[in-house]
């Protein structure tokens, strides 16, 4: 069977196309847009136009491809923007037209399991599991062997952080201050609800963990196949967040593994990582590119 599975989050909207048998993805296509679904929602509670407008324009070339390569089913995901937002219908309507199926504003603990599922794929690390998925607008956390035990999400993502705190280029000190008892309060409450204490092995998914993780083993270009399971220690998560924070967006913009769209909120998702691992009591992490749009295409079997 060949299926087609979408994620809208807030920062980013993602296209896997893949044939699935036998309990295995063997992967067709795997597109990415930064479109900025959730910029200002955190503040307004609603979706821009705009916003809108640059995830149509994906969403255009998705349903292309989708059509062009003979997909049987389709399912698409949206996440916490799409949650939060008062005018959640407009973004439903716009979707429904251009893609000709009903997107899933799914829940925070829908998220959560399609994300374990995704990043348990392919894995051979010593379980129990903590898996964090670190969004724009909100990190999910879940507990688990191969099956979930406890999740949960919370509203603490890369592009909400920013919006909230991190306003400098770079960021002050005390706007720094500011994140870092944000993140640590709902960090330690997150933790508390899904027993994250007592895990083996801590699992990372999205972007601003696969570019840290990409930062932190200096590859000359981002590499999925480099960083996908690479072990990455406490230490050098500390530094590379270091470095984050202290560097312009521009100097970001310069780094050979940086996405252009999330030069700007890059500090806050590394921040949120680096605050898991301390707070967790974790010395390193297991970078994942496999996430919640795997989960999503296992689903529709």
């Amino acid at each position: 069977m060949r299926v087609a599975a979408i994620d809208c989050g807030t920062n980013s909207i993602r296209l896997l196309i893949a044939d699935v048998a036998g309990g295995k993805l063997t992967d067709v296509a795997r597109r990415m847009e930064i479109v900025r679904l959730g910029e200002g929602v955190d503040s307004t509670g609603r979706l821009a136009p705009e916003a809108i407008e640059r995830t149509r324009k994906a969403l255009v070339g998705y349903a292309a491809e989708i059509a062009e390569l003979g997909v049987d089913r389709v399912r698409m995901c949206a996440t916490s923007a799409s949650r939060d937002a008062s005018n959640a219908e407009e973004f439903r309507t716009m979707v429904r037209s251009v893609l000709g199926v009903e997107p899933e504003v799914i829940t925070g603990d829908e998220e959560a399991r399609l994300s374990f599922t995704g990043a348990l794929h392919g894995l051979d690390a010593e379980p129990p599991y903590l898996v964090v998925d670190i969004g724009g607008g909100s990190t999910e956390f879940v507990v688990g062997f191969r099956e979930v035990k406890h999740a949960v999400s919370v509203d603490i993502g890369c592009v909400r952080m920013t919006e909230r705190h991190l306003h400098g280029d770079p960021p002050t000190p005390a706007e720094i201050q500011a994140a870092e008892r944000d993140i640590t309060k709902t960090v330690d409450n997150a933790l508390r609800a899904v027993s994250g204490h007592g895990t083996a092995t801590l699992i990372g998914l999205a972007g601003s963990v696969t570019t840290v993780a990409a930062l932190a083993l200096r590859l000359p270009e981002y590499d999925p196949r480099q960083i996908h399971h690479a072990r990455i220690h406490r230490d050098d998560v500390t530094k590379v967040t270091a470095d984050i924070l202290g560097s312009t967006v521009a100097d970001r913009l310069d780094l050979p593994v940086m996405h252009p769209g999330r030069a700007d909120v890059i500090g806050a998702g590394a921040l949120i990582l680096r605050i898991i691992m301390e707070r967790a009591n974790k010395a390193s992490v297991i970078a994942s590119e496999h996430d919640i749009l795997d989960g999503i295409a296992f689903s529709l079997v």
